[in-house]
């Protein structure tokens, strides 16, 4: 049997209300010929999986809840080493609503681009569907000290997706620093070449570590406006979560002691500078409710870091120069809390 072009794997555990929600419209929105769907069920024992084949969906039954990490490299190496080679693959979350015709707009910018290794669409919240949605927006990027933003999502600030009628940012494709793992469609063999997303992340940040770890490769990432979908969100752990605070702290620590460039110093001057800033960010969360479980998250992130070996090569100096490069050359928190730059265009270029 002849693979298709690209893979839909939508990564799942225990969510089966989400799936009878979402999962229905991936369905009906892909035409049989155009790409496979299918289910990586990470040891569900809530129905999920028969559920998913009610629906005409392959289920890819993984034995226990290996993350998001690890279940979506299991899924797609499985695939790959089956002989399942698909040239694309699709991750989708399971709380992402489709529509229309979503996906052949990104499948296009990839076979038009060879240099892209990934895009993503623009995603909205399907809570209110002119607003962009937390995770992903408009496409991400990445300050010098390691906080992630978006076109249309700096921290809390969260901008509509048009205005007056109008769209608050250019509709035609757009070069991003890293694209979001809710809806991202990426070079299969690139995705195994890299090494997939870093299993010990387990979940949240590790599309930008595996971003910034590909822009080391050469390679580049976009995001495709003319495709749109809408994410809930907060599916599996509430943004008030401690244990969501020691994942996003312990892996954005991880990610820039991987990536960042040796020269100069720079590794080891951002990660003084971020010492403080945490520590200050452990202090804000104390007034508020579960504070004070929040900031010891804080103080257990970065005693796993401590505790973690990183591998030091000067293998890779070169390519973590190129993609240091790329990223934005200021502090967000200062043009974001000193300036009152809330929002993507008015950040100081």
């Amino acid at each position: 049997m002849e693979t298709k072009k690209t893979a839909v794997i939508i990564l799942s555990w225990n969510a089966l209300p989400l799936l009878e929600e979402y999962l229905p419209t991936v369905v009906q929105s892909i035409p049989p010929e155009e790409a496979d769907i299918l289910l990586a069920d990470n040891g569900s024992t809530d129905g999920s999986a028969d559920f998913a084949r009610s629906l005409g969906v392959e289920v890819i039954s993984l034995e226990q809840n290996f993350g998001f990490a690890e279940g979506y490299n299991r899924a797609i190496k499985g695939l790959w080493d089956s002989g399942r080679r698909y040239p694309y693959t699709l991750l989708l979350n399971n709380d992402v609503r489709v529509q229309g015709h979503w996906l052949e707009p990104l499948v296009w910018q990839l076979d038009q681009n060879p240099a892209t290794v990934a895009v993503q669409p623009a995603i909205l919240s399907d809570r209110d569907h002119n607003l962009f949605e937390y995770a992903g927006a408009m496409g991400g990027y990445l300050d010098l000290l390691g906080y992630p933003f978006c076109r249309g999502r700096i921290f809390g600030t969260i901008e509509p997706f048009q205005t007056d009628g109008k769209p608050t940012y250019r509709i035609y494709p757009t070069p991003v620093f890293w694209v979001t793992g809710a809806c991202m469609l990426i070079r299969t063999e690139a995705y195994i070449a890299a090494g997939g997303f870093d299993a010990s992340f387990f979940a949240h940040q590790e599309e930008i570590d595996l971003a910034w770890r590909l822009h080391r490769k050469g390679f580049s990432m976009a995001v495709v406006p003319s495709s749109v979908v809408y994410h809930l969100g907060g599916g599996t752990l509430s943004s008030c979560n401690p244990h969501k605070t020691f994942l996003n702290f312990r892996n954005n620590l991880l990610m820039l002691r991987k990536n960042l460039p040796s020269g100069y110093g720079i590794r080891s001057l951002t990660l003084i500078v971020r010492f403080f800033l945490d520590f200050v960010a452990a202090l804000s969360f104390l007034p508020h409710r579960n504070g004070p479980k929040e900031a010891l998250a804080v103080a257990k992130a970065w005693r796993a870091n401590l505790k973690t070996r990183v591998p030091r090569t000067k293998e890779d100096e070169e390519g973590k120069r190129q993609a240091y490069g790329k990223l934005y050359p200021h502090s967000l928190l200062v043009r974001y809390h000193l300036f009152g730059e809330k929002t993507y265009s008015r950040l100081k270029p």
